[in-house]
């Protein structure tokens, strides 16, 4: 699997997209800039995707909106599980 520059740059945007939505759904201030909005993001996508195949399966389709859907719940548990580990350290 190769990944051209603009594979990488829709990760970018998909991620922060992603991330942004799991922000606003989120009650409560988190103090994260843009970078880690977006690899939150990507994280939570593959999180997402990652449950969505023990749920669902594997898809063979590329594009589908529950991967929006899952992907932003997936941003969601790793915001979630972020907002407890940094208030531990606090």
């Amino acid at each position: 699997m190769s990944l051209s520059l603009m594979s990488i740059v829709g990760w970018c945007v998909f991620g922060l997209l992603v991330g942004a939505i799991a922000r606003f759904l989120m009650p409560g201030r988190q103090s994260m800039g843009i970078l880690m909005t977006m690899a939150l993001g990507v994280v939570g996508s593959f999180a997402g995707g990652f449950i969505s195949s023990l749920i669902f399966g594997s898809s063979e389709s590329l594009v589908n909106p529950a991967g929006w859907i899952m992907s932003v719940v997936g941003a969601l548990i790793v915001l979630f599980i972020y907002g407890k580990i940094s208030k531990a350290k606090t």
